[in-house]
């Protein structure tokens, strides 16, 4: 399924940069044979729902062409929202010393569930250090599955 964001992204990142957009990540959710593609982006002003409405509609012509997934797809453009979601090791290194809700594709010492702050990242060992309540563990980035940003009201 990764396969599929990855090619998705490389269809559409050029497009939406040039929209004046970043591309902040995208899931691709399979379900049967109905599928949800959600593309987050962002922008220095932020993001409304016209935003949303634009980029969604170039997103369309784009997979109307390239046909990047096989079946039937919703496509859904969002912002990131307040519990960003984190995709990208570059997206650690922006938000460094901030809270995190995480889960790993397999469990690491019997555990799959991680919250902390973000110590420090490693590109070098495409890493990532969480300091939590028992101590800092370090975690290959590549084995989150899905990382967040935790909202402090």
């Amino acid at each position: 399924m990764a396969k599929i964001a990855d090619k998705i992204e490389e269809l559409i990142n050029p497009v939406i940069a040039d929209m004046g957009y970043e591309l902040v990540g995208i899931d691709y959710i399979a379900s049967g044979k109905h599928s949800t593609v959600r593309v987050y982006i962002d922008s220095d002003k932020g993001i409304g729902l016209d935003d949303c409405e634009v980029v969604s509609r170039q997103i369309s012509a784009i997979f109307d062409v390239e046909d990047p997934v096989s079946g039937q797809y919703n496509l859904e453009v969002s912002s990131p929202g307040i519990e960003r979601p984190l995709f990208h090791i570059g997206h650690y290194q922006r938000f460094l010393g901030h809270d995190v809700k995480l889960r790993l594709l397999r469990p690491m010492n019997g555990q799959r569930k991680f919250n902390g702050a973000i110590g420090s990242v490693s590109e070098v060992n495409n890493s990532v250090e969480l300091v939590t309540e028992l101590g800092p563990v370090t975690l290959d980035i590549d084995m989150i599955e899905k990382a967040n940003l935790i909202a402090h009201f």
